[in-house]
């Protein structure tokens, strides 16, 4: 029976009030005046010199050129028109400093409900597919799921309060007069509007949360049945089958809805699956780290090698999968060369390269160089470092999908970010850490449990 230690529970919490004072930093900060972003675009126009220093170089002084214009009759709408479009820009970038602490929580909030999510689907193919050599990290998987429910209503929640409380700050279909001006919205608006938004999503959670209900609930029941009793194991192969295809939807459509209409212009047939490779291997990389977490307490006697070493060949192998929906999703866009699909990566090039080719890096290149040797795959501190690397690669990932719609070019990893990260990374561990404590680590009960203790590879 595992403790959660005061150690460990002090920690979590320290994080998770340390983090809401940054994010609630990053907020108070994050509203500038018209002539403060004014001057912080002079300041970078005298440090650049060039590229958008340049540009607000030139936008700083629209008001010395009208003066001057206004000297000559035929340069007066020209002045008046250089003016106009200096306030425009400034107040575009004023809005975007201001949505930079409400995207910097909702990547970090996205992120670790993302983890918890792609573990309630692996737990559930486990049970469809008749494992035989998983049972043995049931619990560790059950207790990472308990943060589903929590984690997905503190996403909607955020994603609604930006368009609420928030001055659209996340998602740019919210605000009516964007939609009054821009035809696409008006067309997507069936879809892309604040009900059906709230709708779905309440579906999606409700559906993911009474999965992990029941399959938890037939779990334990199983610890407690004779032995020749597998009624709640067949209702727990039943149930994650069904679970499955339900997932298989509504993962897709949270896709869209949660993250791709952040870019409501843009669209790729195969951003579910994208999605859906990263919160998978994520998902993955936490299980590895928190069963050699316990196994370090001497808490997991019936874990061996070979289970560490088919989750680090799942590590491996769905970030290879993913690096293949990456490739797929980016080469066939960027040659293809539409207006309409190329610019999403346009964008991230121009203003977002060291991260979103970073993240490839971190994502493929180091799983594929340090993962690619089976005995590699059987050490602890070996796996850790690659779990970190990917996760934080992830992160990235996520970060990649949100701050280029949000932001533009005013992003950057400071106060907001870390503190979204910790504030998410104590709930995360407090909630996951409660749950492991509540029963066994071991699901005694299930029919392949004896196959799981003695399983070698």
């Amino acid at each position: 029976m595992y403790t959660f230690s005061n150690k460990l529970k002090t920690v979590s919490i320290a994080l998770m009030i340390i983090g809401a004072l940054g994010v609630g930093y990053g907020f108070m900060t994050s509203h500038k005046s018209f002539e403060e972003v004014e001057t912080i675009l002079t300041e970078e126009a005298s440090h650049h010199g060039g590229g958008h220093g340049e540009e607000a170089a030139h936008g700083t002084s629209h008001d010395a050129h009208a003066a001057e214009a206004a000297h000559g009759e035929g340069h007066a709408d020209s002045a008046e028109e250089q003016v106009d479009e200096h306030t425009k820009h400034v107040e575009h970038v004023q809005h975007q400093i201001a949505n930079r602490p409400w995207s910097a929580f909702y990547v970090a909030a996205f992120f670790f409900f993302m983890i918890a999510l792609g573990v309630l689907a692996f737990y559930a193919i486990q049970f469809a597919a008749q494992a035989g050599w998983s049972p043995v990290l049931f619990r560790i998987m059950e207790a990472i799921t308990a943060y589903v429910l929590p984690g997905a209503l503190i996403v909607l929640a955020i994603a609604v309060a930006s368009g609420t409380i928030g001055h659209y700050n996340i998602f740019i279909w919210m605000d009516p007069e964007e939609v009054a001006h821009d035809k696409l919205l008006q067309g997507k608006s069936g879809f892309l509007n604040m009900t059906g938004f709230i709708i779905r999503g309440l579906i999606f959670i409700a559906g993911w949360s009474l999965y992990r209900h029941f399959a938890r609930k037939f779990s334990l029941a199983q610890d407690k049945a004779d032995v020749n009793d597998n009624r709640n194991f067949k209702k727990s192969f039943r149930i994650a089958a069904g679970f499955l295809v339900f997932y298989i939807y509504t993962e897709s459509m949270m896709s869209w809805d949660w993250i791709m209409s952040v870019d409501p212009h843009w669209f790729s047939t195969l951003f579910g699956w994208y999605v859906f490779a990263s919160m998978f291997v994520s998902g993955i990389t936490v299980i590895a780290m928190i069963t050699m977490y316990l196994k370090s307490k001497d808490l997991l006697p019936f874990v061996n090698d070979s289970h560490l070493h088919d989750l680090a060949k799942f590590m491996f192998a769905i970030s290879i999968f993913w690096t293949y929906l990456w490739f797929s999703q980016f080469m066939l866009i960027w040659y293809s060369n539409i207006p309409e699909e190329v610019t999403y990566f346009v964008t991230r090039f121009a203003d977002y390269k060291l991260p979103f080719l970073g993240m490839v890096v971190m994502n493929f290149v180091f799983p594929l160089l340090v993962l690619m040797n089976s005995d590699y795959k059987r050490i602890p501190w070996f796996v850790v470092m690659a779990g970190i690397v990917i996760l934080c690669g992830h992160y990235i990932d996520v970060f990649n999908m949100i701050m280029p719609a949000t932001v533009g070019d005013r992003w950057f990893i400071g106060i907001p970010e870390i503190s979204s990260i910790m504030f998410f990374a104590g709930l995360f561990i407090f909630i996951v850490f409660t749950a492991l404590s509540k029963h066994p680590l071991l699901a005694k009960g299930n029919p392949f449990i004896k196959e799981s203790e003695h399983f070698h590879y």
